[in-house]
């Protein structure tokens, strides 16, 4: 059946993402049902039009799809199982941090019984949520997808990744590792700065522009480990190597851990005691496969 505006939707779990996702939900025009494991999270929701439920039980016999954002893929279970002969029929569309073995498990699962099941990364965090900006990745049930793209595209840009629904959540963890390097890297040149008086404000500044210039190079680097040939450097793993340990000296000298770049040190220090010094720093990723 195609959707409409009137198509029910429950939210199980709320938490800042799931606070988020109703009340943009509810902003869009959808009838919206609520619900938390502990009381309370759902009043200004409430407020705002939804209908609160008190068991999930109650909350999924609202009908249309079921948005689940909750703690952690154990928390999913705990939260479905009890309700699976409910379910049955019904589309379930899974947007809580599992990763990729998990949510395929969890659409194993769904298909035992009945369920039609989409699962999804956010790519946002709880103020970006029916922003611009902010991005849904998706895969698992096409249906699911197609019949709800439009109220997908209400809480974020929505892409499908096709039915493996481990590949969004592949997607989403791959780009997490991006970010998280990212935000460590800053933490320690941070640490680094305030050694010599200078703020993390303002070293902020000068680091957004230099990560953003840098990030232009990922492209390069994806064609060059595609290619699988690394005899052309544009610069070798001997010259980052004498980098970090450069890096490594001054970081002990400002009195900082090496915490966050002595994984990386070691990374390139065992490509060249293996003879790989030669080679293009992209070369790194053998070591990770």
């Amino acid at each position: 059946m195609a959707e409409t505006t009137n198509t029910p939707v429950t939210v199980l779990g709320l938490g800042a993402m799931g606070q988020a996702l109703a009340a943009t939900l509810l902003k869009g025009g959808r009838p919206t049902t609520v619900w938390n494991r502990t009381s309370g999270k759902d009043f200004d929701l409430v407020t705002a039009g939804a209908v609160g439920a008190t068991s999930v039980a109650d909350a999924v016999q609202a009908g249309g799809p079921i948005i689940v954002v909750l703690f952690d893929h154990a928390s999913v279970h705990e939260t479905l199982d009890p309700v699976a002969g409910d379910l049955s029929g019904r589309q379930v569309i899974n947007l809580t941090s599992t990763a990729p073995g998990e949510a395929r498990e969890l659409a194993a699962w769904a298909a035992g019984h009945g369920i039609d099941y989409l699962d999804g990364g956010i790519m946002a965090v709880p103020p970006m949520i029916g922003q611009p900006g902010a991005s849904i990745l998706y895969s698992g049930s096409r249906t699911v997808y197609d019949e709800h793209r439009e109220t997908l595209e209400l809480l974020a840009a929505a892409e499908y990744f096709g039915d493996d629904a481990g590949l969004a959540s592949t997607y989403d963890f791959a780009l997490l590792a991006n970010m998280y390097s990212m935000f460590a890297g800053f933490m320690h040149g941070a640490a680094m700065m305030r050694s010599v008086g200078v703020s993390a404000s303002a070293f902020a500044e000068r680091a957004t522009a230099w990560v953003s210039a840098m990030a232009q190079m990922l492209p390069a680097y994806g064609q060059i480990i595609d290619g699988g040939d690394y005899t052309q450097p544009i610069q070798s793993l001997a010259f980052h190597k004498a980098a970090l340990d450069a890096i490594n000296r001054a970081t002990r000298d400002a009195g900082v851990t090496v915490d966050f770049v002595a994984p990386i040190k070691n990374l390139i220090d065992r490509q060249v005691a293996d003879g790989h010094g030669a080679q293009e720093f992209a070369r790194t990723i053998e070591e990770l496969v």
